[in-house]
């Protein structure tokens, strides 16, 4: 059986995804967060429509993932919040293990001694381990993981989809 050949690079380009994620890369969370649109201009229902062609999707999705960047980062913290307090089980590992790491780290390399018992940070990071990866395996994950890659992707290329751009662009655009 021929394996299948998927050209990331083609889509990468074509997509321009590179220059994109470069400057995503480049910008702090202030200056990011910084240019968060009004909910009255990202909800703008008068501008909702079905895009004709392939080539409008694409001129969309390129247009209102850099001009609403701020507010679908914002969509997917909200939904990454979400995916944790609808999956408890989850949240409770990612907070023992982080209050693990923190507690073994303010021992500072020293042993751990609770009256007669002494155990190295070794040990305790053992301990960690063991503990921690079957409740994680338990608290499932992947499967919030890709639940939140589904959600995300659907409302933000979803919007981006059908949220034309407005006039004042599509006029600029084509005076050049």
């Amino acid at each position: 059986m021929a394996s299948i050949q998927i050209p990331i690079d083609a889509i990468a380009a074509r997509f321009n995804l590179q220059d994109r994620l470069d400057t995503v890369r480049a910008q702090s969370i202030t200056s990011r967060f910084a240019n968060i649109k009004p909910i009255a201009e990202f909800l703008d229902l008068k501008r909702l429509s079905k895009p004709g062609t392939f080539g409008e999707v694409q001129t969309r999705v390129n247009y209102n993932l850099s001009y609403f960047a701020s507010n679908y980062s914002i969509i997917f913290v909200m939904l990454s919040i979400y995916s944790l307090l609808t999956n408890l089980t989850l949240l409770f590992v990612i907070l023992l293990v982080v209050g693990g790491f923190y507690g073994i780290g303010k021992l500072q390399g020293h042993d751990l001694e609770l009256g007669v018992a002494r155990a190295t940070p070794s040990q305790l990071y053992t301990g960690l381990l063991v503990i921690a990866v079957p409740l994680g395996i338990y608290a499932s994950p992947i499967s919030t993981l890709l639940w939140l890659i589904g959600a995300t992707g659907v409302s933000i290329l979803g919007h981006a989809t059908f949220m034309d751009r407005p006039i004042e662009s599509a006029f600029s655009e084509e005076a050049v």
